[in-house]
C-alpha cells in the first residue's frame, strides 16, 4: 500500500510518529541541529523570533528584498523592522549595512538567501557575535545550498525552511525550523502546540508559556518523507540548470549575472538577473512562452512593513533591474537552451 494511503487509513493523521520520522530524516540531510516541523515557514519564523528573545517594541534588522512573510513575522511579534541595504552583486543583505543599522533596541538579525544564493555567512556571524545578537537565517529559497562546504541550516542558531508548494521540496504546505541548541528545541516543541508537552498526559500538563497551533501532521510529513527520497536529485537539477545559465548568459549586452560570495554554491530556487529595459525583456520572453518576473514586491513598499521610511539606494538600483527566470527541476536541457537562445536574440 502506498505511504500516503497507509497514513490516511491508519486512523491517526494528526502529529505522530510519522512527523518524528520526517524530522529525523530532515536533520540527517542538514547534518547538524534539530529539525522542528511546522505547518508553514512563517510559523517557523515566528517561533525563531520568540526563541531569539525578540519582544514587542524591539527592533530586528532585516532585508526588504524577500517574500513578505520574512518581515510580516517580525510584526507578528510586535517588533519594528530596521532595514539593511543589500549588496549589488548578490542581492543579499549587506553585512556592512547590517552593522550600520544596529542600535540599543536591536534584538536580532534576519538574513535571507535570496533566490537560493547564500548570504555572506562569515561576516554576518561575526557581526552577530560582536553585538551578542542571534541571527535568524531565512533559507526558504536555499535548501541544499552550500557555504564553505556546509549546507544551509548549519550556519546560524536558527534556520527557517519553507516546504510550501513551490519550493525545492514540499509537504504541500509546511516548514522547518532548524535549531542548534537542544534546550531551545524542546522549548520550540512546546510553542508549536499551545504550550502543551506532548510527552506528558494532557491532564498532567501545566501551560507556562504562550503556544500556538503550528504543528505538522502525519499526512504532510508523509509527503515530506517521499520528497526527501529525491531531495538530492531535485536540488541537483536546480543547481545544474543554474550553473548552465551562469555560463550560457555571459557577455550579453544589457544583462548582468550575480556574483556569488567566495565559498558559495547556490541552490538556485530561481535564477536572478539584472537587466536593462526589464519590461522589454519580460515581454520578449513571454512572447516565447517563458515566464519571467520580479516576483517579490520589495517589502519597504508595503506601508505596514515600513517602520522607518529608510533610504536604500543599492536596493533602488538593484530592484529596477531585477528579473527572475525559471531554473527548477522541471526545466529540461532543451528548455534551458531555448531560454538562452531567446535572451541572446535581444529584447
Amino acid at each position: 500500500m502506498p505511504m500516503l494511503e497507509q497514513v490516511l487509513y491508519s486512523g491517526y493523521i494528526a502529529q505522530g510518529e510519522v512527523v518524528d520520522k520526517f524530522e529525523e530524516q530532515f536533520s540527517q540531510y542538514i547534518g547538524v541541529g534539530n529539525s522542528l516541523s511546522l505547518n508553514s515557514g512563517t510559523a517557523a519564523l515566528h517561533i525563531a523570533l520568540i526563541l531569539a528573545g525578540v519582544n514587542a517594541g524591539d527592533e530586528v534588522v532585516s532585508t526588504a528584498l524577500t517574500a513578505e512573510p520574512t518581515n510580516v513575522s517580525i510584526k507578528m511579534i510586535g517588533a519594528k523592522i530596521r532595514y539593511a541595504d543589500i549588496d549589488f552583486e548578490t542581492g543579499n543583505i549587506s553585512p556592512a549595512s547590517i552593522e550600520e543599522q544596529i542600535n540599543d533596541r536591536t534584538r536580532a538579525i534576519v538574513v535571507v538567501d535570496y533566490a537560493g544564493v547564500p548570504v555572506h555567512v562569515d561576516s554576518i556571524a561575526s557581526i552577530g557575535n560582536k553585538h551578542g545578537l542571534p541571527v535568524i537565517h531565512d533559507a526558504a529559497h536555499s535548501l541544499g545550498s552550500l557555504y564553505n562546504g556546509k549546507r544551509s541550516g548549519s550556519h546560524f542558531p536558527f534556520t527557517v525552511f519553507s516546504l510550501q508548494a513551490i519550493k525545492h521540496i514540499t509537504t504541500v504546505d509546511g516548514g522547518i525550523l532548524q535549531i542548534q541548541d537542544d534546550g531551545l528545541y524542546e522549548k520550540g516543541k512546546l510553542i508549536r502546540w499551545f504550550g502543551i508537552d506532548k510527552k506528558k498526559p494532557r491532564l498532567e500538563n501545566d501551560i507556562g508559556l504562550q503556544g500556538y497551533k503550528y504543528h505538522m501532521n502525519n499526512v504532510n510529513a508523509t509527503i515530506g518523507l517521499a520528497q526527501l527520497e529525491h531531495v538530492e536529485s531535485i536540488v541537483d537539477s536546480h543547481m545544474s540548470n543554474g550553473r548552465y545559465f551562469d555560463e550560457a548568459l555571459k557577455n550579453i549586452a544589457g544583462l548582468e549575472r550575480l556574483d556569488y560570495y567566495p565559498g558559495s554554491i547556490p541552490s538556485y530556487w530561481l535564477y536572478t538577473l539584472k537587466v536593462e529595459n526589464r519590461a522589454g525583456f519580460i515581454a520578449k520572453l513571454a512572447e516565447n512562452g517563458i515566464n519571467a518576473s520580479e516576483l517579490h514586491k520589495r517589502n519597504d513598499q508595503h506601508s505596514y512593513l515600513n517602520d522607518f521610511n529608510q533610504q536604500l539606494p543599492v536596493l533602488d538600483r538593484f530592484y529596477s533591474k531585477l528579473v527572475h527566470i525559471p531554473c527548477g527541476w522541471w526545466v529540461s536541457e532543451e528548455d534551458r537552451e531555448i531560454i538562452t537562445q531567446t535572451i541572446r536574440s535581444g529584447w
